[in-house]
């Protein structure tokens, strides 16, 4: 399930590109499926095994574009452990939401990135999430959870300050917020629950089979109750490197 479009977010066979944050690796796998040479960034070693076995299957798989790469990282989002201008495109998705100190955060991608690159960044839509912390504390005070809760503005507002241009957004997820909302109306930790399993079961149904029906009813859903937001940001040029081509420009401002 993915979160990010690659539609508009477009990734070249050989770009290296910064999965930060990639928890089970959703995002890390398409990248590497469509050549990138992917690094999978997180905290939580647990969360990379599973990532770096995935990769290897990929790879024992075959199928891959031959400028295809892939590895783990373990770190911390306030030090990244790369050099200044090193990755073509970086996605942080559903991550800024937990790091106390964001704009921190926000400066390590700025200097991670090489000029002209563009950045891909999903957080919590401010509607369904507000819903979420007034039905359940726990959902929101649990260790690792999510402390803020971005509006859309804001997080662009944050991005900007930093230097980045901001570029177009969408909404993604509108089956999804519903499912959460009775989550944390019955118990977060709840799995159980039989409105929570019969819900879960309808997720599992629309990812696997992707239903004309579920597709149309959620491209409705999305713009109002979109479980997650998507901005596309871009940095700028080095004084006077040549533009981006037409295509590229386009989608990032």
């Amino acid at each position: 399930m993915l979160t990010v479009d690659f539609g508009r977010f477009r990734v070249k066979p050989g770009e290296r590109v910064l999965d930060m944050g990639c928890g089970a690796g959703r995002h890390a796998f398409e990248l590497y499926r469509r050549g990138a040479r992917v690094v999978a960034f997180d905290m939580d070693a647990g969360e990379l095994a599973g990532v770096d076995t995935m990769f290897k299957a990929m790879r024992m798989e075959g199928g891959l574009p031959e400028e295809a790469a892939a590895e783990t990282v373990q770190g911390d989002a306030l030090e990244l452990p790369f050099p200044d201008d090193h990755f073509d495109k970086i996605i942080a998705s559903e991550v800024l939401e937990h790091i106390p100190d964001d704009m921190r955060a926000m400066r390590e991608l700025m200097r991670v990135l090489k000029p002209g690159g563009r950045l891909a960044v999903t957080v919590p839509a401010w509607l369904p999430e507000r819903v979420c912390w007034a039905l359940s504390e726990d959902y929101h005070t649990a260790p690792g959870g999510h402390i803020r809760i971005y509006t859309r503005a804001e997080l662009e507002a944050k991005l900007k300050s930093i230097g980045f241009r901001v570029g177009p957004h969408h909404h993604a997820h509108g089956l999804h917020a519903p499912y959460w909302w009775i989550k944390c109306a019955v118990g977060v930790n709840n799995d159980d629950h039989v409105a929570a399993k019969a819900y879960h079961q309808i997720l599992v149904w629309d990812i696997m089979k992707r239903p004309l029906a579920t597709r149309l009813a959620e491209r409705v859903l999305n713009p109002v109750i979109g479980k997650s937001v998507v901005v596309y940001f871009a940095k700028p040029p080095a004084s006077g490197a040549p533009s981006a081509p037409a295509e590229e420009t386009a989608d990032a401002v």
